[in-house]
Parts: C-alpha cells; sequence; structure tokens
C-alpha cells in the first residue's frame, strides 16, 4: 500500500486580493485525485477542464502546471513517468465529490459559520453533529460494501441497502455466529492483494482530500504568505546590510540603491524575490512539504505551491473622517487582513496532540497577525500587529471519552524535563517574536487547576527576564455570561501593550516595530483564546486608529467597522477550530456580535457534543493520516491502526527511543561483571518466559551481548531497574534459528515475513548459565534456571507486582506501543520443543521505520548497528551476525548448523492460535473503519 505515491493532487482554488492584484491569495476550493496511469489520469483531467474554467490561474507559467494534460508530450521530455497499463492500483475519480461537494461552501470572503451563531438558518437536521453520528453509524441501517471492480460485480440497489434484520433473522444458533454473518456480510475480508490495498488506500485518499478541502488551506503564487510583514522587513534589512558591506570590500559591484538601505521601505517586501517559492518560506507553516517533496527532488521548483494551514481573510470598510484633520477626505477606505498561519510541527486533533514534544514543539502553535491599511492626507499607511497561541508547553494528556476531561501531566515525564521542555520552547520563540507576554485563560480551580499551577511554577523557575506570566481565569472572571468583563484584562495590561508596540509603514518610512508579543493560551488554545486575542486585536486596531488622527472609542466604536472586524475574528476562530476540534468555534456568537446570549450557548452545547464524538471515534483515523501527510510516520501507521485503533503519537515514539537506550545502558551497569566489555544491546519483543515462542503474555527484554556471554534482561521501566537477568556464556550457545515470527494472522502487514522478523538462542543447561532475580532488598539471590519456568515466573512476580504501578506503568506502556501482540492462551509446556538438556528463549524484532524522525531531532534509536536496517528481517540479521561473530571469537560456534533459517512461529500456526475473540474483533473494526 503507498496511499499518495500513486496520485497527483490538483488544487483548485478562489482568490483574494491582498491591497493590490499582484498580492492575491487563493484558497483551496476542492482537490483531486489523478491516477498515475496515463489514460485514466488524461480522463480525469478533461473532466476536470470541462467543468472549470482555468481563465483566471495566473499568466506566469502556473497556468502550464493545470493545462500540461491537454498536451501530449513525448517519453523522452516527460518529467511523469506514467505505469504502462492498468495494472496499477488506480484511485477512483468517485472521490472528488467530497472536495466539490465541500468547497461550495468556500466564498472570496469566507462566510459567517452558522454553528457558531444562533443566526443560522441551518436546521438541527443538517447540523454538524447529526451528519457526524449518521454517517459513522449508517452501516446498522444498510451494508456498506467494497466498490466493485468491474461491472460485473456490480450490484443492485436492493443488495446494497440489505438491512441487518434479514441477516439477524436468517441465522440460528450462539450470539457469535450471529456476529460473524453480520461481519462477513458488512465488511468480508478482501479476496485478493490489490483488494486489500484499495480498502484502506481508499480512505486515507479520501481523508487527505477531506483535510486540505476544509476551508482551511492557503497558498499564493507570487509571494510568501508564510512570514509577518516584519518578518520580511527585517530579513530585507539584513540583507541589505550583508550587500552593502560587500560592496565596501568590493565584493559585489557598486549599487546606488543598497548605499541607504533604510531609507525607503515596501510594506509587502519580498526579500529573496529570485528564489523559487518553497526556498523563501517558513517551513513551520509549510502543509504540503512531504507531498511537495518528489518534484522538489527532481528541480521541478515551478510545480511546488507552498500551503499554509489557517485563515486568511481580506476585508474592507469606511470610517468617517473628522472634518478639521481633513479636508479631502471626508470617508477613510480601511482595509483589514487577518493572516492565522497554524504550525505543522506537533501538527494534529486536539486530544490525540496536547503539550509539547521533545524537539520542543508545543500542539496547535497558531502565529496571528492582524494587518491594517489605511490612506490618510494622501499618504500609505500600513500596520501588522502578531499574536501567538499554542499548548501549555509542559509535558501532558488528555483523554477525550467525556465532555470535559482533565488535563494530566504525564507522569513518566519528571520535573526536570518538563521544565527543560519549557526553556527549549522559549528559546526556540523569544529570538523570533520577542519578550513574551503569557496570558493563561485556564481554570485556576476545578479540574484544570494542576496544569494551571504547574505552568506558574515552571514559569517562574525559569527566571527569564523576557517572560512575564499572566493568570486569567476566563471562566471565573466572565460568568454569568459577562464578556464585557475582558475590558478590565485589557486595562491591566495596558503598559504591556505600550512596551510591545506595532508594526507601521507610513509612505514607505519605518516608523515603528513590534518589540514584544502576546502568547494566550488556555487548555485547547481555541474558543476562550480566541476571544481574548480578538479583544488585543481591537484595542491594538484602536490605537493604530488614533496614530493616524482617526479616534474610536473603545466600547462604543463603529457599527461598519465593529460588524467587519467581528466577523473576521469569528471566522478565524472558526477556521482553526475546525483544524483542531472538527466543529466551529465555541462562544462565536460574542465574537461575531459581541453579545453572548442563550442561543450560543445551545450552539455551544451541541458543538461540544459533536467534538466529543469526533474524539471518541474519528479522530485516530484523522490523525494517522495527519501524520502520514506530513511526512512523520510510514504507512506502517495504517497497519498500527488496524491492530490498536489508534496510532502512536511520534512525540512518544522518540521518547521511547530514549527510554530504551537509557534502559540499555542502566542494564549495562548493573548485570556485567566488571571488566567486562560490551558488544552490542538491544531491545526485543519476547514471551515473559523462556522456553516458549507463544504465551499470552509479551514484554519487551533487553539482549545484552559481551565479549563472554549474552544476557537476557527482564526490565522494569517504571522503576529504571532489572528485575531478572539470565547470563548465558557464549560457549553454551549450540544453535541459533531466524525466521518468520508470527503472532497475529488478521492483518496483511502482520503477516508479512519481512516485518515480523525473529530469532531463537538455544544452549546447553549447565551450572555455567544463572539467573539472578533483585527483589529489591537483601533478598536478592540467584535462581536455578533448570526449575520449573512458571516458578521461577511467580517468584519474580511476587516483588514486580508490588512496585510496577499495574497496567499504567511505563513498560506496559512500551509494549502497547509495540505493532504486533500475542492473540491467544496457549499453555507454556505446549510450547516447549527442546530438550530438558538445552533451554532456548525466543526474540521478535520491533517494527523498523514507524516513525521518520526530523532533521536536527535530538534522539535517535539507541542501537546504532540497527541504523541500517529497513525491515525487521534485516534487523534480526544484524543481531543474529553479531553473535555468531562473538561466538567465532572464543572458537564455539563451529559447524554449518549453528545457525539456521526456520519460521519461528509460522502463518499457518499463528491460524491455528488465534482465539475466536481476536477475530470478532478485529472484524467489529474492519466494520466500523472500512466497511463505511
Amino acid at each position: 500500500m503507498i496511499p499518495l505515491l500513486k496520485l497527483g493532487l490538483i488544487y483548485l482554488p478562489i482568490a483574494q486580493t491582498v491591497f493590490d492584484e499582484n498580492h492575491s491569495i487563493y484558497s483551496v476550493k476542492s482537490v483531486h485525485a489523478i491516477p498515475l496511469v496515463k489514460d485514466r489520469a488524461q480522463h480525469v483531467l478533461d473532466t476536470i477542464a470541462s467543468h472549470i474554467s482555468l481563465s483566471h490561474i495566473p499568466d506566469d507559467g502556473t497556468q502550464d502546471f493545470a493545462l500540461a494534460s491537454q498536451r501530449e508530450e513525448s517519453t523522452s521530455n516527460a518529467r511523469v513517468k506514467f505505469a504502462d497499463g492498468n495494472d496499477v492500483k488506480i484511485m477512483s475519480p468517485a472521490v472528488d465529490t467530497v472536495g466539490d461537494t465541500q468547497a461550495e461552501e468556500l466564498h472570496s470572503s469566507p462566510p459567517s459559520s452558522g454553528t457558531s451563531t444562533p443566526a443560522s438558518s441551518e436546521s438541527l437536521a443538517n447540523h454538524n453533529v447529526v451528519k457526524a453520528i449518521a454517517d459513522r453509524m449508517s452501516f446498522w441501517t444498510r451494508l456498506s460494501r467494497r466498490q466493485p471492480t468491474s461491472t460485473h460485480d456490480s450490484a443492485t440497489d436492493s443488495d446494497e441497502h440489505q438491512s441487518l434484520d434479514s441477516i439477524i433473522q436468517s441465522v440460528q444458533g450462539e450470539p457469535t455466529a450471529v456476529i460473524d454473518s453480520i461481519i462477513a456480510s458488512t465488511a468480508p475480508p478482501p479476496e485478493s492483494v490489490e483488494e486489500r490495498h484499495t480498502e484502506l488506500e481508499d480512505r486515507v485518499i479520501r481523508e487527505c482530500i477531506r483535510e486540505y478541502v476544509k476551508g482551511c488551506m492557503y497558498f499564493a503564487y507570487h509571494f510568501d504568505i508564510t512570514r509577518s510583514l516584519q518578518n520580511k522587513h527585517d530579513q530585507f534589512l539584513r540583507l541589505r546590510t550583508e550587500e552593502n558591506l560587500l560592496a565596501k570590500l568590493n565584493a559585489l559591484p557598486p549599487d546606488p540603491s543598497i548605499e541607504h538601505p533604510h531609507s525607503k521601505v515596501d510594506p509587502l517586501v519580498e526579500p529573496f524575490a529570485t528564489l523559487p517559492l518553497w526556498r523563501r518560506v517558513n517551513r513551520e507553516f509549510w502543509w504540503n512539504e512531504w507531498l511537495s517533496k518528489p518534484f522538489v527532488d527532481a528541480g521541478m521548483h515551478s510545480y511546488v505551491l507552498p500551503i499554509v494551514q489557517g485563515h486568511f481573510q481580506v476585508s474592507f470598510f469606511d470610517l468617517p473622517t473628522n472634518s478639521y484633520m481633513s479636508e479631502h477626505d471626508p470617508v477613510s477606505h480601511v482595509n483589514y487582513l487577518i493572516a492565522s498561519r497554524r504550525s505543522r510541527y506537533r501538527a494534529g486533533l486536539r486530544y490525540q496532540r496536547r503539550g509539547v514534544d521533545e524537539e520542543a514543539r508545543v500542539a496547535n502553535f497558531v502565529e496571528t497577525e492582524a494587518i491594517m491599511s489605511i490612506k490618510r492626507n494622501g499618504i500609505a499607511n500600513v500596520f501588522s500587529f502578531v499574536q501567538i497561541r499554542g499548548s501549555v508547553p509542559l509535558y501532558w494528556t488528555q483523554s477525550g471519552y467525556s465532555m470535559k476531561p482533565p488535563p494530566v501531566l504525564l507522569p513518566e515525564c519528571s520535573s526536570d524535563q518538563n521544565l527543560d521542555a519549557m526553556k527549549r520552547h522559549f528559546q526556540r520563540t523569544i529570538p523570533i517574536y520577542g519578550p513574551h507576554t503569557i496570558v493563561n485563560l485556564a481554570e485556576q480551580t476545578g479540574k484544570e487547576s494542576a496544569l494551571t499551577n504547574a505552568y506558574k511554577s515552571y514559569a517562574k523557575r525559569m527566571e527569564n527576564k523576557d517572560i512575564r506570566y499572566y493568570e486569567y481565569d476566563f471562566h471565573h472572571e466572565t460568568r454569568g455570561m459577562k464578556y464585557e468583563n475582558i475590558s478590565k484584562l485589557i486595562n491591566e495590561l495596558e503598559r504591556t501593550f505600550e512596551s510591545q508596540g506595532y508594526f507601521w509603514i507610513s509612505d514607505h518610512v519605518l516608523l515603528s516595530k513590534q518589540r514584544g508579543i502576546f502568547r494566550v493560551n488556555c487548555v485547547d488554545c481555541l474558543d476562550r483564546t480566541n476571544v481574548v486575542q480578538s479583544a488585543f486585536a481591537r484595542h491594538a486596531l484602536g490605537v493604530q486608529l488614533e496614530a493616524v488622527g482617526l479616534a474610536v472609542e473603545p466600547q462604543t466604536g463603529r457599527p461598519g467597522m465593529d460588524i467587519v472586524f467581528n466577523d473576521v475574528w469569528a471566522n478565524n476562530g472558526d477556521a482553526i477550530s475546525r483544524a483542531y476540534a472538527g466543529t466551529s468555534a465555541l462562544k462565536g456568537d460574542f465574537t461575531r456580535t459581541g453579545k453572548r446570549d442563550l442561543g450560543g450557548l445551545f450552539n455551544d452545547g451541541v458543538n461540544s457534543l459533536a467534538r466529543m464524538y469526533s474524539a471518541t471515534f474519528s479522530d485516530w483515523f484523522c490523525q494517522a493520516v495527519i501524520d502520514f501527510m506530513l511526512g512523520y510516520r510510514t504507512t506502517s501507521v495504517f497497519s498500527e491502526f488496524l491492530l490498536k485503533l489508534q496510532s502512536t503519537d511520534p512525540r512518544e515514539l522518540i521518547r521511547l527511543s530514549k527510554v530504551r537506550a537509557e534502559a540499555i545502558a542502566t542494564s549495562v551497569s548493573r548485570v556485567l561483571e566488571e571488566g567486562e566489555p560490551v558488544l552490542a544491546g538491544w531491545t526485543l519483543v519476547a514471551p515473559e518466559q523462556l522456553n516458549v515462542k507463544v504465551s499470552d503474555k509479551f514484554e519487551e527484554k533487553i539482549l545484552l551481548l559481551s565479549v563472554r556471554a549474552l544476557y537476557i534482561v527482564r526490565y522494569d521501566y517504571t522503576l529504571e531497574k532489572v528485575k531478572l537477568y539470565t547470563r548465558v556464556p557464549l560457549g553454551m550457545i549450540t544453535k541459533i534459528t531466524k525466521g518468520a515470527y508470527i503472532l497475529s494472522p488478521l492483518e496483511e502487514a502482520s503477516r508479512d515475513p519481512t516485518q515480523n522478523a525473529g530469532f531463537s538462542v538455544t544452549w546447553l543447561n549447565t551450572d555455567l548459565v544463572s539467573s539472578r532475580t533483585t527483589s529489591y532488598s537483601y533478598r536478592n539471590c540467584p535462581v536455578d534456571i533448570s526449575k520449573s519456568d512458571n516458578a521461577l515466573s511467580s517468584h519474580v512476580e511476587e516483588h514486580s507486582q508490588l512496585i510496577s504501578g499495574g497496567e499504567n506503568n511505563v513498560g506496559n506502556r512500551l509494549l502497547r506501543m509495540i505493532h504486533t501482540r500475542a492473540t491467544s492462551k496457549l499453555g507454556i509446556s505446549s510450547n516447549r520443543t527442546e530438550s530438558n538438556d538445552t533451554s532456548f528463549a525466543a526474540f521478535k524484532a520491533l517494527p523498523v521505520g514507524s516513525a521518520r524522525v526530523r532533521n536536527g531531532s535530538r534522539y535517535t534509536e539507541p542501537a546504532d548497528d540497527l541504523a541500517s536496517a529497513k525491515s525487521c528481517k534485516e534487523a534480526v540479521d544484524l543481531i543474529v551476525d553479531a553473535i555468531k561473530r562473538a561466538c567465532e571469537d572464543i572458537g564455539s560456534a563451529s559447524g554449518d548448523d549453528f545457525t539456521s533459517e526456520e519460521d519461528i512461529v509460522s502463518v499457518s500456526e499463528a491460524q491455528r492460535t488465534t482465539s475466536i475473540y481476536a477475530k470478532m474483533e478485529y472484524g467489529v473494526k474492519r466494520l466500523l473503519w472500512l466497511g463505511g
């Protein structure tokens, strides 16, 4: 399965003009999937061309991209290699309807969201929550079969709408038989490899398209929209200063335009206008970078169009001019633009992405810039005011299985780790934005108090003069829907507004710069944050208008200006909320109208229900698609999703790499004898006990290889201590077997022997082989390994269960991250295949390539010797070769049969041992996620 690599994507835009015709911003109206098979691609492109007009696309070379399909090109000149035949998986153009249906709701100036205001004419039947629930649960009323692969396989409408009642009535017997019949009818297993790929791949494509047509994606053909005006201006000044210095050193020819770099300033300057657009953008806000990588690698720069997620809206309003200030301009025309740029780092949905990651990136980080342009007395003035929002920069999480779940700090992250993460986060943002004023809107009492108190405590411990922490309990201060109390917050921060200032260019002369920023947050950084940020922006707008001689009372204001301003900020809140929570913003009626009433309260309740539903059912798959789309996870994320109905946070994968590396280092220091050099160490999945290959309990064990012995270590990840280890001298090893290690035959990826490989090590039972258990007391003692494995296990568990922390300990969290798991309940004795003279241990390699770690990541996989492995099989080969070489060095690996290839657990064995419960569980998952 290779989603999106078999497709080309074309974005159909709607334009908004920023101040002049040369600066137009486009929103993504719809996305079309183009199969990379020439005839079918031509058919789809012809269909698109027959339904839309491409005349609005600028004639600057970008039009060639849209019209390239209408020209025949020779194979030698073609940059894109199409498949020769139809043997390649084809994406059905039917997915285009997803884009077309949703895109009709977009206009050049985004409309007010009907879900955040009581003025909406939208009926309850069309409401978000009703649509979502009806969409997801539709399989209970009609069956959703896979699309037929040919006309011969097409089913009639009556077949497609067969009710579940008829199935239940026709099946007699136990409930399990009824469930099996339902699963077989609604989500039958694929019959071919192509069908298996098609089934999930189509869903991935649909979800990718849905992400791009939410109304939150924007781009521009000619200029960079990922940077604020002040950021571009600073870049331009640095460039001019460097050129001026080089000219003085005669490294560049004299240029009069750079002798006075501060004389004239273009507010819309492009510092590196000669570079391709993708090389100018801020990568933090470039959402389609990974999808554009093939074009970048091929040098097709004109085909790379950076896309930003967020909200861009241009609006206009007129203000009456005081006659004593101007005789020629009775009305001042004002352009007002909002530009919100959402970071692609730690991107995703709200209950899947909270807090900070190992690279000090926070969830839902958004830079919002309010730009205002006005001409006074013939002089053009451009103002800019920037704010940021982002999740509390600590390690914390929040469950999505209730209406208002409490945020919880991760217990496995220490105080020093949290402090270090917060320091690194602000070390990244302060050089960009200047001194920070943190405005924390979370509750100071109740469920949110733990997070609020921790944030306050760590901010104080940082002792950073560039950070000022301010608390404002939004719910407490505005209780009784008295949102006008927000003005008290602005009054308290008046001095901060004055010290920060704003960016202002008048008549091409820089008059002021913004020298600080507000970092506003609540728990979600959505509803409360948007209300307060809009209030801050309204105050800044009033100050900017006063600077050009237009006094506007902050309370009364001007009706025309207030309508436009409120609409822009309400739409901004809705866009960010749709991207992060799946619904429009709560409290949007106040942002849009300046008033809070019962109708808005009711809409907030419905949106809250929709958010809870999304967090419970649909967000997990959406998150997997987002991680894949941004290049943070490989296609293995979808196999993981089918097994667990959720995907692992890349933050967790990176953190676990560090945990595993520390566990190996701790084990080396605890179990190796003094002066015994270690050759290698690995973390592997293995049954809890020795001499078994399949068990009802698996765990991560540490395997250490020294110059003298092989150490099999059971490790307590909660206490960071060794529970039990077995020392096997290299001379006692008689055989190593490597091959497929299949634990689940249900999903294709878990049956792949390349990605499910393992090995077993067999040794002689002699006095030289020893085991030692750690009881965390003076009772540490050696254990006779030749005794019953069950007795040995119970001896260890007697002590470890008292301190392990149960299901919430890190060891169990590690095991839940593993791609495979045991699905059987076999007795231990039935799996012992060796004689009493020998013992063996079986190991399964951890998944390889489950995450892509970005360049510059602080942590990599602990086992550097496995870095070159592209699959589990290659990792096993490297481990077995290392053990064999160590045995050869002491002269014990004699004979050709020392290593052999044989399945540890074959597919047929896994099928025999898979329980009925596991099969039913997997069938229901297919029914829920692939059947509809």
